[in-house]
């Protein structure tokens, strides 16, 4: 009987352990988006950019590749398609949803993913 409770001690210090040795999981970015976190979603947006827009877009120029080029979008202050003001919501909103000439992206990336491209995008 001594033994059972031994073996199932020691089974149960083996599972803790390996419980514990495992790597917590990944916080998530702070809601006030500090420099380091937007330093952060710069480079994770540039990563889904050069994944999924740089096809169509070229971000080192203003150029028109198949879309628009989007270097200096910020600072032209409108989209050249539509001349609509350019905001955080409103590329928000362009990404997701496309348009006539753009497909949308909600099906295909992450809220977070269109997050962080709209953050790289600012800083072209």
């Amino acid at each position: 009987m001594k033994r059972n409770y031994l073996i199932l001690g020691i089974a149960t210090l083996a599972v803790a352990g390996a419980v514990l040795a495992q790597d917590p999981p990944a916080s998530k970015p702070a809601a006030s988006g500090g420099s380091k976190s937007s330093a952060a979603a710069v480079a994770r947006g540039k990563d889904v950019f050069e994944k999924k827009c740089a096809l169509c877009h070229n971000a080192d120029s203003d150029v028109k590749k198949i879309g628009p080029g989007l270097k200096g979008l910020s600072k032209r202050g409108t989209f050249s398609v539509n001349n609509n003001k350019v905001t955080t919501e409103s590329l928000r909103t362009w990404i997701e949803n496309g348009d006539s000439l753009m497909p949308p992206f909600k099906e295909v990336l992450e809220p977070a993913q269109i997050s962080d491209v709209v953050a790289y995008v600012k800083t072209l």
